[in-house]
């Protein structure tokens, strides 16, 4: 004989299947999103930008 869940145990892991479920699609979305012109403007700038060193904030 198979042992018997209680009822909030089955609704505990409905619920957190429901969770990993929406989850997972949320994430699986933002990654195929394009990344917005204005982010990849500010990603070269700073590529082009000479870095700060410790002797140049004096």
């Amino acid at each position: 004989m198979l042992p018997v869940k209680p009822a909030g145990a089955t609704d505990r892991l409905a619920l957190r299947t429901q969770i990993d479920e929406n989850l997972r699609r949320v994430y699986d979305e933002v990654l195929t999103e394009a990344v917005p012109d204005r982010f990849l403007q500010l990603l070269d700038q700073l590529n082009t930008t000479a870095p700060v060193t410790a002797d140049a904030e004096k």
